[in-house]
């Protein structure tokens, strides 16, 4: 679907997510992570950069499980994360939206949980590549996590966690052969509607990633 097209109907609220290919199943174990190997930090932060033409080609299980980790998974034993959050509210879901459906990244299980049986990847960004690409992952802060922030600070506190994990995502990406893209121009409502997010809930940004085009 073309950007304008999403434009007219995310004005007139009808941005609607198309039907899951495949099944949709209601939980996806995911394999150990990998968490060696790839390209050394240095180079990774040399090869990082922003990419919009993307394979429909999907992600192989075993690397859709090492990217969430490095994204936002479990690294120590008391259940620290691999990227920050103030006052370890962890206030930050991972949602990820493939063809089959979307689910939500569940770090302690290893898991993915089924919250949409429907294709979000048309809702997930107003820009086209967005449709094809193998996967978007969408950033939520619970702001009911957050009880010790300021209200008026949540959202500011939510966009900075939110950003460090993006940041692990394209690090993982360029050290793995990856194209990513963080997008902030998003239909919000559109958004939280699909995936059935309650009042506390905030969308905050979405990221694609694939394969290169080509």
């Amino acid at each position: 679907m073309s950007t304008l097209t999403k434009l007219a109907l995310g004005v007139m609220g009808q941005l609607r997510p198309k039907p899951a290919q495949g099944d949709a199943v209601p939980r996806i174990a995911l394999p150990v992570p990998d968490k060696t190997g790839g390209m050394p930090l240095m180079e990774a932060i040399a090869a990082r950069r922003s990419a919009r033409a993307f394979s429909p080609r999907e992600l192989p299980l075993p690397m859709l499980s090492s990217l969430l980790w490095a994204a936002f998974g479990i690294n120590r034993a008391d259940g620290g994360r691999t990227a920050p959050s103030a006052i370890n509210a962890q206030e930050i879901d991972v949602y990820v939206a493939l063809p089959s459906g979307a689910y939500l990244y569940d770090a302690a299980e290893n898991a993915l949980r089924l919250v949409a049986g429907s294709d979000l990847r048309r809702v997930t960004g107003y820009q086209d590549f967005v449709d094809e690409a193998a996967l978007d992952l969408v950033y939520v802060a619970d702001h009911s996590r957050m009880k010790l922030v300021p209200a008026a600070s949540r959202a500011g506190y939510a966009f900075v966690a939110a950003g460090a994990i993006t940041e692990n995502v394209y690090l993982f990406a360029a050290g793995n052969g990856l194209a990513t893209v963080i997008r902030a121009w998003i239909d919000r409502d559109a958004i939280a509607g699909a995936l059935g997010l309650g009042h506390d809930e905030q969308v905050l940004l979405s990221q694609t990633v694939g394969f290169p085009k080509g």
